[in-house]
């Protein structure tokens, strides 16, 4: 055979080889045969078909053995407060944060006064902080190809509802906070998923727009204007929905039954920040987190994941639950409560409002066990911070140990236990990934620990594609 025959019969054959491994991996009939074959051939597993068919999944696997009374007492327990309903949004991180406000404003006023801020006020200012970001996180990275990932990150995630306390700092500090009373929730403030989609559509449009401009060498500060005219769009569009904030109003301060107890003053948001705020919160707190992937006792940030383009990306020091769990008993002996998140979906029982790894057993009803660790589960995005609570207790045992924790949620007082959930250590620690307290709780060498310079990650990490 020429050996330019040879060549040709040599690479078919490679070809033929390729292409064979290439479909190795499909699902062939003999495999579909072996998988009949190995399949159980019980009689009650015919029963068991005819009760997961006609039944709730979590109904069948629900722990009857574990149901017992939910042991309600805490030995300690910050002061009790009103329970809101973020209703269909995804704002759970602004109804935690504010929750930390105003148990803080109570706590200064020995619970004589009490505030309820406005969630759609800040909200508003939150979508058009968002929308600017997104516009000009385009412009920086207009150079580069459209299917660059960061390029991907922004056009894929225009706008969302979601978010961090940081985002509660930046934008307070900002704009001011009012009281509910003054800027009530809308319809799209309470469902957000509708305006979202709208604003998403405009936001990636001007995204092309601005790419071809920086193309055609446009000058910077023809882009900055341009883009100011796409932000009064979209301010437009949050007008309509959410309401046009306010900037000046009148507001006398009541107790917990609604009676009023000061006279009324004229305030701007800024003002009444001062008044119940009255110092900056970017400083003062530090942001913790359970991520047993990463090294303990370091510092990280997460790129982009702010909600101000001049604000601060979310940062935090990594540690043991031991160690978290020390912090959050310090808050709440010392009577503040603390914004926290979860993944609040594992083994709820949303009736009792009780969350314990034991309430559902999946793996006796389908034969199964579920092998993960809190790591592995991160890793492969079957676990991750899904929402955000406020922890207002801890039941200690003898020895000073957890035994159980309570949270505040956002979604309503009828839902869970009185509108809170009650939650297992064992559950806190499987399911709990971050903690905001304030710094006068903080040992020394935590302090030290988190103004290490951090290491950066990127915000399609499975851990943070939730945000809140």
């Amino acid at each position: 055979m020429k050996q330019k025959t040879l060549l040709i019969a040599l690479a078919l054959m490679g070809a033929v080889t390729a292409s064979a491994q290439k479909h190795d991996g499909g699902l062939s009939n003999d495999m579909l045969a072996a998988i009949r074959k190995a399949q159980p051939t019980a009689a009650q597993d015919k029963a068991l078909f005819n009760a997961i068919a006609a039944n709730s999944i979590d109904d069948l696997a629900k722990n009857y053995a574990a149901k017992r009374p939910v042991d309600t007492h805490f030995s300690n327990e910050t002061p009790k407060q009103k329970i809101h309903n973020q209703r269909s949004s995804g704002r759970c991180w602004m109804f935690s944060g504010f929750n930390v406000l105003r148990a803080n404003f109570a706590k200064q006023h020995q619970d004589s006064l009490c505030v309820e801020y406005s969630q759609a006020y800040l909200f508003f200012y939150d979508q058009l902080e968002k929308a600017n970001l997104m516009l000009q996180g385009v412009i920086d990275n207009a150079r580069k190809p459209i299917d660059d990932q960061r390029v991907r990150f922004f056009f894929q995630h225009p706008i969302n509802d979601g978010g961090t306390f940081c985002g509660v700092a930046d934008l307070a500090e900002k704009y001011g906070l009012v009281p509910m009373a003054v800027m009530p929730e809308t319809y799209s403030s309470d469902n957000t998923s509708r305006m979202a989609r709208i604003i998403s559509s405009k936001l990636r449009e001007y995204g092309l727009e601005l790419r071809l401009m920086v193309a055609a060498g446009k000058k910077a500060q023809d882009i900055r204007k341009r883009k100011t005219e796409m932000l009064g769009t979209i301010y437009h569009i949050l007008a309509l929905t959410i309401g046009e904030p306010v900037q000046e109003f009148t507001y006398a301060f009541t107790d917990k039954n609604g009676r009023t107890l000061t006279p009324a003053k004229r305030y701007t948001p800024k003002s009444f920040y001062d008044e119940t705020v009255g110092h900056s919160l970017n400083g003062s707190f530090m942001m913790v987190m359970n991520d047993p992937r990463r090294e303990y006792h370091k510092t990280y940030e997460v790129e982009y994941d702010r909600h101000t383009y001049d604000g601060h990306n979310w940062k935090y020091l990594n540690l043991p639950m031991d160690d978290i769990a020390q912090l959050a008993i310090a808050s709440i002996k010392g009577g503040s409560k603390m914004y926290s998140s979860y993944d609040v979906g594992k083994q709820l029982d949303r009736k009792r409002g009780y969350l314990d790894t034991e309430n559902f057993d999946y793996g006796s009803l389908f034969g199964i066990t579920f092998g993960m660790d809190k790591a592995q589960r991160i890793e492969t995005f079957d676990s991750g911070s899904t929402h955000a609570m406020t922890l207002t207790a801890v039941d200690l045992d003898k020895d000073g140990k957890p035994v159980k924790w309570k949270v505040e949620n956002s979604w309503g007082a009828d839902n869970g236990f009185g509108g809170c959930f009650i939650m297992t250590d064992r559950w806190f620690r499987d399911y709990m990934f971050r903690l905001v307290v304030n710094k006068e709780y903080v040992p020394e060498n935590l302090l030290r620990e988190f103004d290490q310079k951090p290491v950066m990650v990127m915000p399609e990490d499975p851990l943070f594609a939730e945000d809140m």
